[in-house]
């Protein structure tokens, strides 16, 4: 392995890339033995390294040229690969994806956690590895990022309106997207229709900078069942253009269910604390799983990958091992789908979530599913789930709790080591944070299974399910 100076950057010929790292991004050595973060590459080439960061402990480059390639290698099917951050893993093979996965998880838990450790059941990969995301969220931008073969080619671009993905680190850049790879069709349809017909018609793209334009973002959201919901969020309160659009995308796109829109004039994208009108067809769309139905409105959380979504939850129920004269506590319930879910075999379940659209939502997909076994209570779970509502609605053979990322607040922890339940089934979409919450909970609890759940194909996300028994 040499090294040679660029101008002001240096150039590592011949580095071995040796590991998968954090965030997608992979691992090399330098020669003075400082670790390189290299994106777009996989363990097992061999490829000249232009750093373009240098900090005490790393460097940050790209590969300018390859010697050799791995045998984990596959072609990215994506035209926008290396320019769009959203799937960084789509040139590695789908089973090295999971390895790398499931060794993330195992170290996670291992090294932060310090707990003991069952052997890992096998990780549940995904039947699909492409179009399997069922929301989609893309950025509308007047000034679209130009990339590095159109940069080189020395032509000049007329056009600069963009409708795609936030180029990574850059806030105001937009990679203008034609084909994706992760929403089945009509996505790609839709997306492309309206970005042509806001061209052919003079409709202003928003610059993130001065805020300003009509056009700021456009949500696709598609179900199993065949539905789809359409959400355009303009910056602009133009009337006139705003319906023109959406009369288009109505008479243009008879398949789609809900056909909604927000005016959003605040600093950030956020429609969570927007109003949401509803302009044609109904203000959700039902997803089905196993018999159940949800209604997922616009600002629902709902998983993103549905197929996975059963497989999760399957996974959630089996280790709750119920045998119906359960009483279940569900945290962070959401919308209720866990719940729900697992009700069949439960005497009663009780969700509890902090978004009081979330558990109205619940409420709703309990009724239509005639479900009579679960209740649903709104409130911060540090402050609802507390003694005083352990003796009102009785205390848990079960708990099932899937946070956020940030993992289970400590007063929430406190609160289940007092209650101290026969089993805790923890879901996590973070095994860092999972792990640091094991540990708090490793007197009381010993960890019995462990299966990670690939929810998010061609990227290193993952999902990961531990049971937890009374020691």
């Amino acid at each position: 392995m040499g090294k040679r100076k660029n101008t002001d950057k240096i150039v590592f010929d011949n580095v071995e890339v040796l590991d998968a790292g954090a965030k997608g991004v992979s691992v090399a050595k330098a020669p003075d033995g400082k670790v390189i973060f290299i994106p777009n590459v996989v363990p097992g080439d061999v490829v000249d390294v232009q750093t373009f960061k240098k900090r005490k402990a790393y460097y940050e480059g790209k590969a300018i040229h390859f010697h050799e390639y791995s045998a984990d290698r596959v072609i990215p099917p994506c035209q926008h690969f290396g320019a769009c951050g959203g799937c960084k893993w789509q040139n590695m093979n789908y089973d090295k994806q999971l390895f790398y996965k499931n060794r993330e998880v195992y170290n996670h838990l291992k090294r932060i956690g310090k707990v003991e450790l069952p052997e890992f059941e096998p990780i549940k990969g995904s039947e699909k590895q492409f179009f399997y995301r069922n929301k989609m969220e893309f950025s509308f931008s007047n000034a679209r990022w130009v990339t590095e073969e159109e940069a080189r080619s020395g032509e000049e671009i007329d056009n600069r309106n963009a409708l795609g993905f936030h180029i990574p680190r850059m806030w105001d850049k937009i990679l203008d997207i034609t084909m994706c790879h992760l929403q089945e069709d009509p996505s790609n349809a839709i997306r492309n229709a309206v970005r042509d017909f806001a061209n052919q018609h003079g409709l202003e793209f928003f610059n993130p900078r001065e805020h300003s334009g009509l056009l700021r973002t456009l949500m696709l959201r598609t179900a199993s069942t065949g539905e789809i919901m359409v959400l355009i969020q303009f910056f602009d309160d133009n009337k006139e253009q705003r319906e023109m659009l959406l009369d288009f995308l109505g008479e243009s796109f008879p398949s789609i269910t809900s056909l909604q829109y927000v005016v959003n004039q605040k600093a950030n994208d956020t429609i969570y604390d927007q109003d949401v009108v509803l302009y044609k067809g109904r203000d959700y769309i039902l997803e089905s799983m196993e018999g159940l139905s949800f209604s997922i409105n616009a600002k629902s959380f709902y998983q993103t990958n549905s197929d996975q979504a059963y497989e999760l939850y399957s996974i959630t129920r089996d280790f709750a091992g119920l045998t119906g004269n359960e009483l279940v506590y569900d945290l962070y319930t959401g919308t209720g789908t866990i719940a729900q879910f697992v009700s069949r075999k439960a005497k009663k379940v009780i969700g509890v979530e902090a978004v009081p659209e979330a558990i109205e939502d619940a409420k709703e997909n309990a009724r239509r599913n005639n479900i009579d076994n679960c209740e649903f209570f709104v409130g911060d779970m540090k402050v609802v789930f507390n003694e005083t509502f352990i003796a009102t609605h009785g205390r848990p053979d079960v708990i099932i709790t899937d946070p956020p990322r940030d993992g289970m607040h400590k007063d929430v922890i406190d609160q289940i080591l007092k209650i101290a339940p026969q089993k805790v089934v923890y879901v996590s979409c973070n095994s860092a944070t999972q792990a640091r919450d094991l540990a708090l909970m490793d007197e009381v609890y010993k960890v019995t299974r462990v299966r990670p759940v690939d929810m998010f194909p061609q990227t290193h996300h993952v999902e990961n399910v531990v049971l937890l028994e009374k020691r």
